[in-house]
């Protein structure tokens, strides 16, 4: 069955999610996640996109953004991902793609949720095992956003920055968000609308829409 149209709106966030083909590595040094990093911070401002927070797992990546014009996202992402698999192929000396095919992504239409997955993206590492704290995770974008330190990558969401008036405040309120376990309801919430292409949120896909098949989506 042919896919739907993703649920993409200009100056609304996206939960993001591409994957490794057949769940195989998509990185394989620490050269490997900063080549994706500087690629990430090139074309998201070529193609009028925001980063909120992210986070490049072995095999998969999460991103929060706002596209900030029609198609933004699909550009940011053919950029990066083609640009990002021919520097490594010519590194590694191999060939052939590294990526699934069509990213999976969901609306985050509230202050709300835009919160619960900048905390869903950032404790992946610890949910997969990986490591105990997210601060100790090299690749995400908790560093940035739970300090005052800058990174070229991110733009804060509307929602962080209701978080306090300063920086030190809103980096300390922050933090403590993650000395609460996120409810499975509102993990699961995520999950679903990322399958199934749907604002998170909603109980079910809009009128005309089915989900996507689940049997190759993200579990984490």
């Amino acid at each position: 069955m042919p896919r739907g149209p993703r649920l993409v709106l200009p100056d609304v966030a996206l939960h993001l999610v591409q994957r490794g083909i057949n769940r195989q590595a998509c990185f394989f040094s620490e050269a490997d996640y900063a080549r994706y990093l500087g690629l990430l911070t090139f074309f998201a401002r070529r193609n009028g996109c925001s980063i909120h927070a992210y986070c490049l797992m072995t095999n998969h990546v999460h991103l929060l953004l706002t596209p900030h014009q029609h198609g933004a996202c699909a550009r940011l992402m053919k950029a990066v991902n083609q640009r990002y698999v021919q520097r490594l192929n010519f590194s590694a000396g191999r060939s052939g793609t590294l990526w699934e095919g069509r990213f999976h992504s969901s609306v985050v239409g509230t202050h709300a949720y835009a919160l619960v997955c900048y905390r869903y993206i950032e404790l992946n590492p610890v949910r997969a095992g990986m490591v105990g704290r997210p601060g100790d995770y090299p690749w995400s974008s908790y560093h940035a956003n739970a300090s005052t330190e800058a990174q070229p990558v991110l733009c804060a969401h509307d929602a962080y920055r209701s978080l306090g008036d300063s920086g030190q405040e809103r980096s300390s309120t922050y933090r403590a968000l993650f000395d609460v376990q996120l409810p499975e309801a509102d993990l699961e919430a995520i999950r679903k609308a990322t399958r199934g292409g749907y604002r998170i949120g909603e109980t079910r896909p809009p009128r005309g829409r089915r989900p996507r098949n689940q049997s190759s989506l993200p579990t984490v």
